[in-house]
């Protein structure tokens, strides 16, 4: 398969064209600085000069918080880029697969959200990450929207990099135990993504792995698997945090992966599989 990645500088594009090209892919994998996916007309030039069989988008700006003070940027980089790799994508018959986020939900609900629950963001982030999906959609059978939540790898920034800073740095740690979702590792994550690009599954698919858990019993796994007591990470409530963080998040994130299970997928891994080799990997790099 010819795959072209956007984002591929980054931690779950990194993992993807990794796997994509052990798997025997031609592989075109474009960083920011080598694609702006917010320009139309560099999108178009890419997409249509390489001429690829899928389209696999993991370049977004997932900085939460951030996003609030600046929409339009948001806006530009999770919305309407999407609509330039549709519209490409379209042009050359190539089939799209867009990563989206558990922050489309308002994370009310007393369950865990499946791929027909209505939608109602509550932060930019959110929004303008369904306007991506959407702009995907257009496309109807050519395109897969991927939900996922908590992503976290080897590389890039992520939750367990910093979890492990801090429990260098602190003895004790608090983390809130009132929001709870699905911890996702890319290196789980990427063969999915390669599965329903050659695939050309349609329609809006959660993947995660599995076993929700709260932050604070992630902060918890994670020093545990440092080889430090658990102890150490104390729960907290959102409320309590200081200062608040600008962009709500939801409380409850767990998605269920029911179309993968309903098209034969098997379940990702318990969470706890791919987080012992990741931090294992991440200690062994900091020695090394």
């Amino acid at each position: 398969m010819r795959v072209l990645i956007t984002g591929a500088g980054g931690q779950l594009g990194t993992d993807l064209a990794a796997f994509c090209s052990a798997a025997g892919d031609e592989v075109y994998g474009f960083d920011r600085a080598g694609l702006d996916v917010a320009s139309r007309s560099a999108v178009h030039s890419a997409v249509t000069s390489l001429q690829p069989e899928a389209v696999i988008n993991c370049a977004a700006w997932t900085a939460v918080d951030a996003c609030e003070g600046d929409p339009d940027r948001a806006l530009a980089l999770n919305g309407t880029a999407v609509r330039w790799l549709a519209e490409a994508s379209h042009r050359i018959g190539a089939h799209l697969v867009q990563v989206s986020t558990d922050y489309v939900f308002d994370g009310t609900l007393d369950r865990p959200y499946h791929e027909w629950d209505d939608t109602d963001p509550q932060s930019v982030y959110g929004l303008t990450k369904l306007i991506g999906e959407q702009e995907a959609l257009v496309l109807g059978a050519s395109a897969t929207v991927v939900r996922t939540s908590w992503v976290c790898g080897v590389n890039g920034n992520n939750m367990v990099k910093t979890i492990m800073r801090l429990a260098e740095a602190h003895p004790q740690l608090s983390f809130v135990d009132d929001q709870i979702g699905h911890p996702t590792f890319t290196h789980d994550l990427a063969p999915v993504l390669r599965r329903l690009a050659l695939d050309r599954l349609s329609g809006v698919v959660h993947a995660t792995n599995q076993s929700a858990c709260s932050w604070y019993q992630f902060a918890g796994a994670v020093v545990a698997a440092m080889g430090k007591d658990p102890g150490m990470v104390v729960p907290i409530a959102t409320a309590d945090l200081h200062p608040a963080r600008p962009a709500p998040r939801p409380a409850n994130s767990v998605l269920d992966n029911a179309v993968l299970r309903m098209a034969g997928f098997a379940p990702l891994r318990d969470f706890r599989e791919p987080l012992g080799e990741t931090v294992a990997a991440l200690l062994a790099a900091s020695a090394g």
